[in-house]
């Protein structure tokens, strides 16, 4: 036998195990007797407590720790599963749209290259280097003979 705790914003309504009989429910302290098998907590503040119900010569007790919040949306199953395939509906949606806008855009650019003949292409001649930065040639020691390796 157990509880069964509902919780819906900040309300949590507890049903107690017991069936039969003048229900004392406990709760932080306070005592409340009733023939309602539920107990219900307004403005619960998510602090863990200890409720229990008894009747007669039968106790039950639990450790209640429910998180609570006054602006929560309750969701079930279906509502979830539904909102995950529809993210990854659109998801894959985006992925092929930029997929096939992307190949078309590399067709359109060969299509302009390959118009054009290939023998008329300007090649460009290699860039002029730099005189202070040529490499020693053979019979060109002397330009560099002033610079001797150091000693470490």
């Amino acid at each position: 036998e157990e509880f069964l705790v509902e919780i819906s914003g900040t309300t949590v309504t507890i049903t107690c195990p017991l069936t039969e009989g003048n229900i004392l429910w406990e709760f932080r302290g306070d005592l409340l007797t009733s023939d309602e098998r539920k107990y219900v907590i307004e403005n619960h503040d998510s602090s863990p407590a200890i409720v229990s119900c008894s009747s007669g010569t039968q106790k039950h007790e639990m450790h209640l720790h429910a998180r609570v919040c006054a602006n929560c949306e309750e969701l079930d199953a279906l509502a979830v599963t539904g909102i995950i395939i529809a993210d990854l509906l659109i998801t894959f949606g985006v992925l092929i749209l930029v997929y096939y806008f992307s190949k078309d855009r590399k067709g359109g650019a060969s299509a302009s290259a390959g118009s054009r003949p290939r023998g008329q292409k300007m090649q460009r001649p290699p860039p002029v280097p730099n005189p202070d930065y040529e490499p020693i040639r053979k019979g060109q020691r002397e330009v560099y003979a002033g610079l001797e390796t150091r000693g470490f």
